[in-house]
């Protein structure tokens, strides 16, 4: 047929809230008779279609109708029915909204309070429990609809293909295709974390791209909420036509098709998926990347698995009430945790503290750190990824004692960074830790780990010394090993090691021997900006933090035993080895 007889409409698609709709309702109407081209934007609702045949809008409303949509003229829009999310929110609707964010928020501090609350920020530590929950609301809200397609044509294919099935049999499709999506993500995550820490993101970077995975979530639960509409067309797309290629894939005639495509899920539209997508492109640890996507893909598996039954449940009253709530939670998740990105970015925000009315939280209650022998006395503990206390008073112009027990210090939190003071301090598995400092302008001070994981809002507080209060003379920390005097002693020349970290050769050499016994002086040449764990190394054996920075850095110290030495970055991960022989 010539393209002269082709004509063009557009028609009006209610009930959309995602670019998964864009791809079901696209992929039905290709199937229609007579049209021969769609484009379907989401974010208005429109509709272009290219037909030869006019098509009638009761069959294209019986084709979407059991998903959730209505199709009606596009002259016509807004004088039709229009489907459950399309329509206005009414003041009972925002009522609703308040009360189940103050509930939530309610039980937010009571648990906090009885020390009975999992981490629940975007972050190294997010709580897995928390990812899971992010893929049973995913499952049911967005993902389902382009994924649980597939899966139906892919099941749908298998069964005809392989007439004469028992009920166990005819669920071999279901099983490879979970199997796969779960196997995908887990690689899928894995190279996005490795492809993370490849980009070398500065702390400042990592903190912004941070706060751009909350906004993502941010929209998305704006979307489920129906608030601020205009907002749809500005969240992260995978480009359409991926989806539709490896849709048109379930039609293959192949055992391993269920596996495939359910591993190339990942590369599906759904912008949870994008959000943590980006979460872990931030983080930039492949191993948190395997288990972030592996964990999210666990949380969509029941709804999978349980198709039918939850496309029945996943409308009408349910559909709205419970969006609703999972549109509540993802917005609170995501307001949150921009705070996370903000540490990382520079600015020492609790956002919590909006909705906090107490003022403690500062050591002793708000009264000032108690002075011992001229020094303030301060004493943290460091528990997994919490800080306790997290914050304290201090006055200005008297040393600071800070002792920290971080025996049970995970991840980044095994180093304690203070920016504003250029202090980088590594947590000793073992006693107490000490640092020292002056504070010499009252202000804040805030410290975290090297990656911004740590408790929200950790800081001092440094209020001006009204009372004259003299402080004990403090001299400057030697963190490097003491020099040989050859006054007293035949001293060994110092074993001088390099270290290059480029983009062109990675870290190299990443293997280097020394002696026992005699002093090293370690210089490492950093010609890139490095974020992240990588922002600190550090030598665990002998307690040596070195904070990266482009230049020259020089560290030094004493090896005192036999052995492989490691060097890694504030988390563990092994960043070098040195062996040390007799």
């Amino acid at each position: 047929m010539e393209k002269s007889q082709f004509k063009k409409a557009k028609l009006k698609i209610s009930g959309m809230h995602c670019a998964s709709c864009e791809v079901l309702v696209e992929r039905k109407f290709r199937k229609v008779a007579g049209i021969e081209k769609v484009h379907i934007n989401h974010a208005d609702g429109k509709a272009e279609i290219v037909y030869s045949k006019e098509p009638d809008l009761r069959e294209l409303n019986e084709l979407v109708r059991g998903d959730g949509y209505s199709v009606a003229r596009w002259d016509d829009r807004g004088t039709g029915s229009v489907g459950i999310n399309e329509s206005k929110n009414t003041v009972v609707d925002y009522l609703q909204m308040i009360w189940i964010g103050l509930v939530l928020i309610s039980l937010y501090f009571i648990l906090k309070r009885i020390d009975f609350l999992p981490s629940f920020s975007i972050s190294e530590h997010m709580s897995y429990g928390v990812i899971f929950l992010i893929g049973l609301f995913a499952a049911v809200s967005s993902c389902i609809a382009v994924v649980g397609g597939l899966l139906l044509a892919l099941a749908g294919k298998y069964n005809e293909v392989n007439p004469g099935l028992t009920g166990i049999q005819k669920l071999k499709p279901h099983l490879y295709f979970n199997v796969g999506r779960i196997i995908g993500y887990t690689l899928f995550g894995a190279l996005v974390g490795a492809f993370g820490s490849v980009l070398a993101l500065s702390p400042r970077a990592n903190g912004y791209l941070m706060v751009i995975v909350s906004a993502v979530m941010l929209m998305l639960g704006f979307q489920l909420l129906n608030l601020f509409p205009g907002l749809r067309r500005f969240g992260p797309k995978m480009p359409k036509f991926i989806s539709h290629k490896i849709h048109d894939l379930s039609s293959v005639d192949n055992k391993g098709a269920p596996f495939t495509l359910g591993a190339l899920t990942f590369f599906l539209p759904c912008g949870f998926t994008q959000a943590l997508q980006l979460y872990v492109l931030a983080i930039g640890d492949w191993k948190v990347g395997a288990l972030t996507m592996l964990t999210f893909a666990l949380g969509t598996m029941p709804a999978l698995f349980s198709l039918s039954a939850i496309a029945s449940f996943a409308k009408g009253a349910f559909q709205k009430y419970f969006l609703r709530f999972a549109g509540v939670v993802v917005v609170l998740l995501a307001a949150f945790n921009i705070n996370n990105g903000l540490i990382l970015a520079g600015y020492n925000i609790d956002l919590a503290t909006i909705f906090s009315t107490s003022t403690s939280g500062v050591s002793g209650g708000g009264a000032v750190a108690p002075i011992v022998d001229g020094k303030q006395i301060v004493k943290m503990k460091v528990d997994g990824y919490t800080y306790s206390p997290n914050k304290f008073a201090v006055i200005a112009g008297v040393p600071v004692e800070w002792q920290i027990d971080g025996a049970g210090a995970a991840g980044c939190g095994r180093v304690v960074v203070m920016p504003t003071l250029g202090i980088s301090k590594y947590l000793l598995p073992e006693g107490i830790t000490t640092i020292t400092f002056v504070p010499t302008q009252t202000g804040t001070i805030p410290f975290n780990c090297s990656m911004g994981m740590m408790t929200r809002g950790s800081e001092f507080t440094v209020v001006p010394n009204t009372t004259g209060v003299v402080g004990a003379k403090v001299e400057k920390e030697n963190t490097q090993a003491p020099s040989c005097d050859p006054s007293v002693a035949t001293c060994a020349e110092a074993q001088k090691l390099k270290i290059e970290v480029s983009q062109e050769r990675g870290i190299y050499p990443r293997e280097l021997t020394v002696k026992r016994g005699v002093p090293v002086e370690l210089t490492i040449d950093d010609k890139v900006a490095l974020g992240g764990c990588m922002s600190v190394w550090v030598i665990p054996k002998y307690g040596v933090t070195i904070p990266m920075k482009i230049g020259v850095i020089k560290s030094s110290f004493t090896p005192t035993e036999t052995g492989v030495l490691n060097i890694t970055c504030s988390m563990g991960s092994i960043m070098a080895q040195i062996n040390v022989i007799d």
